[in-house]
């Protein structure tokens, strides 16, 4: 039998652990590079008193490196939030507009896919409602790495986009908007408050493209919190228990996220902190035509090249959010 207040003691015990790696991924950085610094400067001293253009060239390509080094640094500094280091949750609905903005959500979710895979991020689609004709009415990914939720906070909102529609025999230029919503995903050390009365299950069939494959079991669920009328649902595995698994790491989650808002009386419930999905609520527009451009609105940063943007590369956009906002939007 464990004794009085062990649990209590390996909980604490497992709190100290990850206090320690917190605090490692502030300070090796910063001692590596200080080391680099010292070193440099070591070279810069024998310079002066001999020259030597290959010893030059080491130290050009090192202050260089080490620029670069310092501003990521910068960068990590605004990664202060409790949850900034956190593993994110990120929903995608497309506004009204029908197949076309239904499509466009469909880029966006293509786009962060990529972003992920460039910063070298795990992502999964977690739940995918699909369009009818193309694209998809909502989508949850999960995508882990070291501050996914801290980068992926500067996304939060509504994006436009601008382009001549694939969908319109015309070929007129039309305008759909979708809207991006983030959460940081809870790890075990933090406790909510999710007793089972309060949670109500329903099953339904997966949906699928049909044939031998389609799921003729009721393995996906839909998770209501009565209290709050969060809903979430699941329907990634054909095993009914994992689905019910994943979404209620997906209903703490969000859960966590109210509870983050209400202690700090900055919104009240945490769907009125959507933006309607329409015209003049936009964070970001995406032009495809007539000219080329994608347009942060908050930061006025802009990006000539779209179709990078699409590939992924928001690193820029992420950055002047940061470097604008600090660690205290979320």
């Amino acid at each position: 039998m464990a004794k009085p207040g062990f649990w209590d003691s390996a909980d604490s015990a497992r709190k100290t652990v990850e206090e320690v790696k917190s605090l490692k991924r502030w300070t090796q950085p910063y001692q590596e590079v200080r080391q680099r610094v010292d070193h440099a400067r070591e070279l810069a001293a024998l310079l002066e008193l001999e020259s030597d253009p290959g010893m030059e060239r080491e130290l050009e390509a090192e202050a260089a490196e080490l620029a670069a080094k310092v501003e990521q640094l910068e960068l990590q500094a605004m990664l202060r939030g409790p949850e900034d280091a956190l593993d994110a949750l990120l929903t995608i609905h497309p506004g009204a507009g029908g197949t076309e903005s239904q499509d466009w959500a469909e880029m966006l979710m293509r786009m962060y896919h990529r972003w992920a895979e460039r910063k070298g991020f795990g992502v999964s689609v977690l739940d995918l409602l699909p369009g009818e004709e193309a694209g998809l009415k909502s989508v949850s990914l999960e995508v882990k790495g070291q501050y996914a939720y801290g980068f992926l906070k500067a996304e939060k909102g509504v994006h436009r986009l601008v382009r001549i529609s694939p969908f319109d025999a015309q070929a007129r230029r039309h305008t759909s908007f979708a809207s991006v919503f983030v959460y940081p995903l809870v790890d075990d050390t933090i406790e909510i408050d999710l007793r089972d009365e309060d949670i109500k299950m329903d099953v339904f069939r997966a949906s699928g493209a049909g044939g031998q494959h389609v799921n003729k079991t009721s393995s996906a669920v839909r998770l209501t919190h009565l209290p709050t009328g969060i809903v979430v649902s699941c329907q990634q595995e054909r095993s009914q228990h994992k689905n019910k698994a994943t979404a209620m790491k997906m209903l703490r989650a969000a859960l966590y996220q109210r509870a983050l808002d209400e202690q700090e009386k900055k919104r009240q419930a945490l769907e009125a902190t959507k933006t309607d999905n329409s015209w003049g609520n936009q964070i970001r527009s995406y032009v495809f035509q007539p000219y080329t451009m994608v347009n942060d609105h908050r930061t006025e940063l802009k990006v000539g090249d779209v179709q990078r943007v699409m590939d992924g590369d928001l690193d820029a956009f992420i950055e002047a959010y940061l470097k604008r906002y600090g660690g205290t939007a979320r």
